[in-house]
């Protein structure tokens, strides 16, 4: 691939985290004050962000307290980012921003840094590898707006590319694969049947996926890849995707985690959790799968637990990252890309996918 010397800025986005357990509050209601995850109208959605928030920020604060008080989302996204540019500074000139959804630090925050690099194209890059409209859509809806009027404020205009997902990218998938053979390498043996291999990924609302959205299809295609590449080196691999993190009364994404951990068990088998649609690690992973989840099976009579690590700034990881913003760098066609590719991943019937570059039967 040849050397770009292009000035292309590079938007890493992540969900954000609270820096202190004072923030814990705040951070919800931004949480909640989105209109990809309440729909209601303002100011109705102000009111009841503001209710939930309240209500919610003590329970919140219990589990922040347990990882340090503070989430650690923000550092360890700025290690990809860091690690994410260095990859890049061997093929030309870019420059990696982070921004954060729901806390510091914001678009507003960013967009005016990233204008005064002056790039001639930014890639907008969300570390959710598997689309959503509630999580990368969101994200990067927000800072195109912010750009679009501080642009507009100095007559500029930059060239956009946006990777809306990566579920099936090579080098993401390989660095899954050897996370899994690491955790279960102290059993010493190429027999799995004595593993469950439960892919664990942030639930949504079904309502949802129902309207198109292709979160669980690409979750779907993830998972099949991993135990694809699993099953080169082992045969008899037990699996099952399951979705944690559930809020509020309505039907969410099945099977639930906790099942899944419950089933294994009652089959005499070991759990072996793998965050499979988180790419840091943060609350959900090191409270709900570490501690939580843990106490759960154990609860139910499993005498071994075993949890996966997030990609974090695993090389592999960071290489399809940089991969991805390599070839997106040096095509002019097109505005949206899935991973590498200019064309849509997703069958038609996923109405809410945002790639429109031709389209899966």
């Amino acid at each position: 691939m040849k050397f770009t010397d292009k000035k292309t800025a590079v938007i890493l986005f992540n969900l954000g985290g609270p820096d202190r357990l004072s923030s814990v509050q705040n951070f919800l209601f931004n949480l909640f004050n989105d209109k990809a995850i309440i729909s209601l109208p303002q100011p109705f959605r102000f009111f009841l962000a503001k209710l939930i928030s309240r209500t919610r920020a003590a329970k919140a604060r219990k589990i922040y307290e347990q990882i340090g008080g503070r989430s650690p989302l923000l550092d360890i996204t700025n290690s990809q980012a860091h690690a994410l540019e260095l990859e890049l500074s061997f093929f030309g000139n870019f420059k990696v921003f982070v921004v954060m959804r729901y806390f510091n630090p914001r678009a507003r925050d960013v967009v005016e840094k990233v204008m005064d690099y002056d790039p001639n194209q930014i890639i907008l890059l969300p570390l959710y590898p598997q689309f959503s409209s509630a999580t990368s859509d969101s994200s990067v809806k927000e800072f195109t707006e912010k750009l679009s009027i501080f642009a507009r404020r100095i007559s500029k205009k930059i060239p956009i590319k946006t990777v809306c997902c990566y579920p099936v990218e090579p080098d993401f998938i390989r660095a899954h694969v050897l996370l899994i053979k690491q955790t279960i390498f102290k059993f010493r043996d190429k027999n799995l049947e004595k593993f469950r291999f439960l892919f664990s990924a942030h639930g949504l609302p079904q309502k949802l996926i129902d309207a198109g959205d292709p979160y669980v299809f690409h979750v779907t295609e993830t998972t099949n890849q991993i135990v694809k590449n699993l099953s080169e080196n082992f045969e008899k691999i037990d699996f099952r995707i399951c979705y944690q993190s559930k809020v509020g009364p309505l039907k969410w994404t099945a099977p639930s985690l906790e099942h899944e951990i419950k089933r294994a068990v009652l089959d005499k088998k070991i759990p072996v959790i793998l965050p499979v649609s988180f790419v840091s690690d943060h609350s959900e992973t090191l409270v709900e799968l570490d501690i939580q989840y843990k106490k759960l099976a154990m609860k139910f009579g499993a005498k071994n637990y075993l949890r996966v690590p997030a990609l974090n700034v695993d090389g592999h990881f960071i290489k399809a990252l940089s991969e991805i913003c390599k070839a997106v760098s040096l095509n002019s066609d097109s505005q949206i890309f899935s991973g590498k590719k200019m064309h849509r991943i997703c069958p038609k019937k996923f109405k809410l996918c945002p790639n429109f570059n031709g389209c899966e039967a």
